[in-house]
């Protein structure tokens, strides 16, 4: 049986905000829909990705902004990174984790698949992280 990974829920106070910066971002839009007066669901999927996020009104108890870490995987992160801030987001500078420093600056010096990062936030808070990965593990 699979079980596959369809969306993921984020908190937001103004839908109409995250829905311009989501789709200012390049994602594409799947659905809008208010569900009488209370409920609304908005879908977007990052470009390639499986996945799609959902946000609006009536979805969550959870506090706007208390989404954190949710990864984004790219193949070429000065590339992702230039592009996210070439939009006008506000996106970290590259790093890489090295024994005693999480955050160590640039891409990782070895080029190591899944250690070099960027990250950034939606207009609430909720908290992206890119990872480069170009060399999947075995078995993934």
């Amino acid at each position: 049986m699979d079980f596959k990974l369809e969306v993921v829920t984020l908190p937001v106070t103004d839908v109409d905000r995250a829905k311009a910066f989501y789709a200012g971002l390049g994602w594409r839009e799947d659905a809008d829909i208010a569900i009488g007066e209370t409920t609304r669901i908005v879908q977007f999927t990052p470009p390639g990705s499986p996945a799609s996020i959902q946000f609006g009104n009536g979805l969550t108890g959870a506090e706007a902004g208390s989404a954190e870490r949710m990864y984004l995987v790219v193949d070429d992160i000065e590339k992702a990174r230039a592009e996210l801030a070439g939009g006008g987001v506000n996106v970290t500078e590259v790093f890489h984790r090295e024994p005693g420093n999480p955050q160590a600056p640039g891409r990782d010096p070895q080029h190591t698949t899944y250690n070099s990062f960027a990250s950034f936030e939606d207009p609430d808070g909720n908290g992206w992280l890119l990872q480069e990965i170009t060399t999947r593990l075995p078995g993934r």
